[in-house]
């Protein structure tokens, strides 16, 4: 079937629905539209059989959804209306949600209801996690589910007539707004969770504007509400009227003068701005009833070492990729025969964090150091060669985050999880020694088709081309229990001992081959002289990313 994704953004949900469509077979284009006009254009461009819509902001016009049948994702249960559908579940503590597809009509999000899925909400999680895990999980059973049901010819889709129908205002930020005073950690968890990703709660802090993006309950610090108490790997720590939370990130409001802050861990955006309040090392082992923010944890389960780490949006900063090298390094001297490196759930890793590129004085020399220091743990992760290493992908990953993960001995995913294992989108050669690991993986030109189409992969597409060597069919809240039983069946199964020393003895011959200097360097030399050119495609498009500006014309995608 010939279907066309019209959105607003080439975003997460919309590539998965990219790619998983495309596993089954149908023909799938996209377009990103960002108004009627472009709408109409894309459909007469394209002259699909079904319109698909998995996450649109601007309304499809009813020349297009009079003609075509469009059907359009809403990330609520059938009878929720509103764009701010998952805001107001999370701020108001939903205990049950769902997605709804549905067929466009001239009232937004009340047309017949051609598929649906339920979840339960998780507990503790923010707004863009929940995206990616459940809404995206229920959302590609119900398209799935509605593609065959258009494609059958014979399903009629159910109207909403007598549906208790609940339409919800955009979540302003006066909805938002958190009363630090009166409002305990709980309900200031609930605010912050509902706007992690975008647009933030804006609030006061040192004088200035801000964006507040995400939000972990600190058990032990307190202090006067409203505060900051502590700082700890990029986030600080503020008092809450019964406790204290930690928010990661902020992003600093448009002023008269200037144009409109990005996202950046919260000491870095604040700067010399902080009050004078101690910096606390992130805990490595945490026990099970401390309720703290930690983005890089360890804990061993016999045998199994589990070095989990989760940063916002998946990018890693060179604070990020040193931090992490050296729990790795700790990692290693633990007595364990298999290590396994991954959060628990959403993304695994994107690479180099591109807003604290952008934010630096000299985005050419943090461009440079942070690539260096991604580069650092991959060689770290490749000489390993006294136990197994499992990558273990939760959720998606790109660019330099895949070849981080293809740096171990084996890479386990989760069912649902989209990999981009490509640079070209951000003007950039690449490295992270993608030139020793992906084509030992997938072979040559198979590596010069995933780099050069630039396209978004399949759990399932990833298993079969060899990116992955495993897929697990879970749930998100199970993928992380299911990874380290796994783990353990490795060392009980297999004998680990007879894998080591194979894997040694491949590593030397290939360093006699190739030594990963030689990759490395060659890496090097085409991203350094991408960072010194200013004229670069690659410095106006991560400025364009980052700042959620259409790319150049004719720069995108230019190496």
């Amino acid at each position: 079937m010939r279907i066309l994704l019209i959105a607003s953004a080439f975003n997460s949900l919309t590539q998965r629905v990219f790619a998983e469509l495309g596993d089954q077979g149908h023909t799938v284009r996209t377009a990103v539209a960002d108004g009627a006009d472009a709408v109409r254009a894309a459909v007469l461009r394209h002259r699909p059989e079904l319109v698909l819509a998995p996450m649109l902001r601007t309304v499809i016009p009813e020349d297009v959804w009079s003609r075509h049948t469009c059907l359009v994702v809403h990330p609520g249960p059938p009878g929720d209306r509103g764009p701010s559908a998952l805001d107001w579940a999370l701020q108001e503590g939903a205990a049950h949600w769902g997605v709804t597809v549905l067929q466009a009509e001239a009232d937004m999000d009340a047309g017949p209801v051609w598929a649906e899925a339920g979840f339960t909400m998780p507990a503790g999680v923010g707004k863009s996690d929940l995206y990616r895990g459940e809404v995206a999980d229920a959302a590609l059973h119900a398209v799935h589910l509605a593609v065959e049901r258009f494609g059958s010819g014979g399903f009629t889709p159910r109207p909403q007539d007598g549906l208790a129908v609940r339409t919800r205002p955009p979540m302003r930020q006066s909805a938002r707004r958190i009363d630090w005073d009166s409002q305990p950690t709980d309900a200031v968890l609930r605010a912050l969770r509902a706007a992690d990703s975008w647009p933030g709660v804006r609030d006061e802090l040192a004088g200035t504007e801000w964006y507040l993006h995400g939000g972990h309950p600190e058990d032990r610090l307190r202090g006067r509400p409203g505060t900051v108490l502590a700082t700890r790997a990029g986030a600080i720590c503020r008092a809450t009227a019964d406790g204290a939370v930690w928010i990661p990130e902020l992003r600093r409001c448009r002023t008269a003068h200037g144009e409109a802050g990005i996202r950046l861990p919260a000491t870095v955006a604040l700067g010399e701005l902080p009050p004078d309040v101690p910096e606390m090392a992130a805990p490595l082992e945490l026990s099970g009833h401390r309720r703290t923010f930690s983005d890089i944890r360890y804990e061993e389960r016999g045998e199994v070492g589990l070095l989990r780490f989760r940063f916002p949006g998946g990018a890693m900063s060179t604070r990020h990729c040193r931090r992490l090298l050296s729990a790795y390094r700790a990692a290693c001297r633990r007595p364990t025969s298999v290590l396994v490196l991954g959060g628990e759930r959403d993304f695994f890793s994107n690479g180099i964090h591109l807003n604290v590129i952008e934010a630096a004085p000299d985005p050419a020399a943090e461009s440079w150091d942070n690539i260096n220091a991604m580069d650092d743990l991959v060689e770290a992760i490749l000489t390993t060669t006294d136990r197994l290493v499992v990558a273990a992908l939760a959720g998606n990953a790109a660019a330099g985050g895949v070849m981080l993960a293809l740096a171990a001995d084996e890479v386990w995913c989760r069912a649902g999880s989209v990999l981009n294992p490509h640079y070209r989108l951000m003007g950039l050669y690449g490295s992270e020694y993608w030139t020793y690991t992906l084509p030992r993986r997938v072979g040559g030109e198979q590596a010069a088709r995933l780099t050069g189409e630039a396209l978004p992969v399949s759990a399932q597409r990833a298993l079969e081309c060899g990116l992955v060597d495993r897929v697990l069919p879970t749930t998100v809240e199970r993928f992380a229990p299911a990874v380290a039983e796994l783990a353990l069946d490795l060392t009980r199964d297999t004998d680990v001992a007879v894998r080591i020393a194979a894997k040694k003895a491949v590593r030397e011959r290939d360093e006699a081959l190739k030594p990963l200097a030689a990759h490395r360097a060659g890496e090097l030399r085409a991203m350094r002289e991408t960072f010194d050119d200013p004229a670069a495609p690659y410095h106006a498009l991560r400025s364009a990313f980052v700042r959620k500006r259409p790319a150049p014309a004719g720069m995108a995608g230019r190496a």
